[in-house]
């Protein structure tokens, strides 16, 4: 029975550890606090992964090692990011583990049309150029036949997601108790959103197979929807009121850059909700038959993950 190693334990290291879990594969979650799923067939281990010594040490033996992890917040991106990242290829080369990456969009910067996984990596903001260059490292290694490499990119979460990580959900937090949700784009252009759990079988279908290796890959995902109609579906599912939905002005956030280090970093995303905002996994799904979880089952799963119900929606506002 292969090892898989799985770096971190949020949303997406969480629901692939079930996953391989349950389809009797010995699974090892590694994170700073040692926590992870309690559960049979998973062993928590409390490590610091940006060691390379100590990372490869817990990934000896294993076929996979899944780059699971969220190093600190945006603000913090480019002192956390690239010790991680070195020591998971320098792990993967040394154990000869496939290294499977979660990735995101951000490293293709605005784009026109739906955002397939052929469009070259221009990001325009400091965070997409540092996933696109930690990529570009990971496939000059894989290239030169010293590692296996793979990354998944998600648009979005949706699913078991605390609302300050994913965008849609800190819109949608304030509908689900029956208040206005505040957005910082236009509600009304359509924006792909990835369920967790497809997710997770995504980053296994890729670094399970040889033809997933030394390629990007989209997450196959629900058809894109407004925020305005996600956000509306999120209530419905929590019993509350039809929420209203107000736009932030631009002037009124920008006034708030200087003196918030986070909604400065969102301030460089924002091209994604002033534009259509379309991912395509049409490759993923003719490659691995993966098909993304239905719109409503995964409403409903996101809503029962917030712990939001009809009692709790009903509160006034």
């Amino acid at each position: 029975m292969p090892l898989h190693v799985i770096v971190g334990a949020g949303p997406v290291g969480t629901a692939l550890a079930h996953l391989l879990a349950d389809s009797g594969e010995e699974v090892r979650v590694l994170t700073r606090s040692g926590g992870g799923p309690e559960r049979a067939g998973v062993t928590r281990v409390r490590a610091d992964a940006s060691d390379a010594a100590e990372l490869t040490r817990h990934a000896r033996g294993a076929a996979v090692l899944y780059n699971c992890a969220n190093p600190g917040p945006y603000t913090q991106w480019a002192e956390h990011w690239p010790p991680l990242a070195a020591a998971l290829l320098r792990a993967a080369e040394d154990t000869g583990a496939v290294l499977a990456i979660t990735g995101n969009l951000y490293g293709y910067g605005p784009v026109e049309g739906p955002i397939t996984r052929d469009l070259p990596l221009a990001a325009t903001d400091h965070k997409g150029r540092l996933r696109a260059r930690m990529w570009r490292e990971a496939l000059a290694r894989h290239e030169a036949g010293a590692v296996r490499v793979t990354e998944v990119r998600a648009a979005d979460y949706i699913g078991a997601v605390r609302p300050a990580n994913s965008v849609p959900l800190l819109y949608a937090a304030p509908a689900l108790r029956g208040r206005p949700a505040f957005v910082f784009g236009d509600p009304d252009l359509p924006h792909s959103v990835s369920y967790v759990p497809d997710v997770a079988r995504t980053l296994a279908a890729a670094a399970a197979s040889e033809r997933g290796w030394g390629r990007a890959w989209h997450v196959p995902s629900p058809p894109a929807r407004t925020v305005r109609a996600m956000v509306a579906d999120l209530a419905r599912e929590a019993g509350a009121r039809p929420p209203r939905v107000v736009r932030v002005p631009r002037p009124l956030l920008r006034l708030a850059f200087p003196v918030s280090p986070l909604l400065r970093e969102v301030g460089d995303l924002l091209y994604q909700w002033d534009r259509p905002y379309v991912l395509d996994g049409a490759a993923t799904t003719e490659e691995f038959g993966i098909e993304p979880t239905p719109w409503e089952e995964a409403v409903r799963e996101t809503v029962r993950a917030l712990g939001a119900g009809p009692a709790e929606a009903s509160r006034p506002s």
